[in-house]
């Protein structure tokens, strides 16, 4: 250590100070400037993304939250139509088996009128089979009796009283 002072020089202290103070003078006008001006635009530049993924978080919240909604509109959505096809259905049956039921109903009502015409048709033409036939059974009693002079006379008589009362 006492070497270091024997070797002291105050010109080349006073020289090197003064060299020190021109480059610190120099680097700070022409690097500490801009390496600061650097730092501080990465540190606005990584603000900024810091704030865009921010934001960027925020959007994709808000887009699965829409979503989210969206999914349960269209499932709502889906089970009202689901809903909506099958009581469609049901009353497109129920109306087809009151249908079906209104035609088999007006169908044997047909038939019944039909039966009953037919019936009636058959019964008319029964009792004027019946009444042709006792017509000429009456005919053929009439003439077996009819023979004699004395009996005409007698139905003759007969008939005009009736006729007569009546």
């Amino acid at each position: 250590m006492f070497q270091l002072l024997n070797d002291f020089s105050p010109g080349l202290f006073i020289m090197q100070t003064i060299l020190l103070l021109v480059v610190i003078l120099l680097l700070r006008k022409f690097a500490w400037k801009p390496i600061l001006d650097a730092l501080t635009a990465r540190e606005e530049g990584i603000e900024n993304a810091l704030n865009m993924a921010e934001n960027a978080r925020k959007e994709i919240a808000a887009l699965e939250a829409k979503n989210d909604n969206l999914l349960k509109e269209a499932r709502a959505e889906r089970d009202a139509m689901i809903k909506e096809a099958k009581e469609t259905g049901v009353r497109m049956v129920e109306e087809a088996k009151q249908k079906a039921k209104e035609e088999s109903e007006k169908i044997i009502s047909q038939a019944q009128a039909a039966i009953t015409a037919e019936k009636n048709v058959a019964l008319a033409e029964l009792k004027n089979q019946v009444a042709n036939m006792a017509l000429e059974i009456a005919e053929k009693v009439i003439q077996g009796q009819m023979t004699s002079d004395e009996k005409q006379r007698e139905v003759a008589n007969k008939f005009a009283e009736e006729i007569s009362l009546n």
